[in-house]
């Protein structure tokens, strides 16, 4: 199972963002978005695509993946 948190919040805290404003940006609450980066949940695959978009990085480095 790949857990994606541990990316997610190296992405947020990279761009200096809370985990409010990021989820405002992705149009969900900060509570789905905590649990993101926690691991307790997964997002969806639209929330998926509108990270990687708002991020400007692929699926793959989502999910730490190389070809």
């Amino acid at each position: 199972m790949v857990h994606i948190g541990k990316k997610l919040k190296e992405l947020r805290i990279s761009e200096n963002l809370t985990q409010q404003q990021i989820a405002e940006i992705l149009s969900i609450s900060r509570v789905n978005y905590t649990r993101y980066e926690t691991n307790a949940s997964r997002p969806d695959y639209e929330t998926l695509i509108a990270i990687a978009d708002f991020y400007k990085i692929s699926l793959d480095e989502i999910f730490n993946r190389e070809i």
